[in-house]
């Protein structure tokens, strides 16, 4: 059984993964990466207004994360990152510090971190090989949790539980057995 109301809440955001080795966005066919890139060089202090920007090292991504139900400010989640333009591979790349929004459009948490992949390309002169998704990844315990889901279980005037596989001779077992621990009438199927 699970606790009704109790659930993972889903979180997405959008960042920039650096250190590509020539494998990332062409800057010309994807705006939004230069758009980006622009952005954050900003914010760091770098003016790069009106300098033409050629570099190959770097890659628009969708960031996504399953915050779960309880999860503590400060504790660490597990990150799935996946490119949005033409990269043509994530391996060896870098995510910079990303927010992650749930629905409500908070940040619940924030992302960075080292990329691991399980796909490969490799190029030669004559021939090209891909095995796997090189343009996705995970990032283990790669984001912190900033802001916690309210949920307080001891504030719940009632608690209701949802069965997996739900039957009424299941559903009443249960409730018998929380009245013989807590007291009769407490529970009810």
């Amino acid at each position: 059984a699970s606790i009704q109301g109790v659930r993972q809440n889903q979180l997405i955001g959008y960042g920039l993964v650096v250190g590509l080795n020539g494998t990332g966005d062409k800057l010309n066919n994807n705006a939004f990466t230069e758009q980006s890139l622009i952005a954050f060089l900003e914010r760091n202090g770098v003016n790069t207004r009106g300098t033409p920007l050629k570099t190959k090292n770097v890659a628009a991504v969708t960031i996504t994360a399953n915050l779960p139900p309880f999860a503590r400010s400060g504790s660490h989640i597990d990150v799935s990152v996946s490119a949005m333009g033409d990269a043509k591979d994530l391996q060896g790349g870098t995510l910079l510090a990303t927010p992650l929004y749930g629905a409500d459009g908070e940040v619940y948490a924030v992302a960075q971190g080292a990329i691991n992949i399980s796909g490969f390309r490799a190029e030669g002169q004559a021939s090209t090989i891909t095995k796997g998704v090189p343009t996705s990844g995970t990032i283990a315990n790669g984001a912190i949790v900033e802001k916690e889901t309210e949920f307080a279980l001891n504030n719940m005037p009632e608690v209701k539980l949802a069965l997996r596989n739900p039957d009424i001779s299941t559903a009443q077992r249960i409730a018998d057995s929380i009245n013989i621990q807590i007291g009769p009438g407490v529970s009810r199927a």
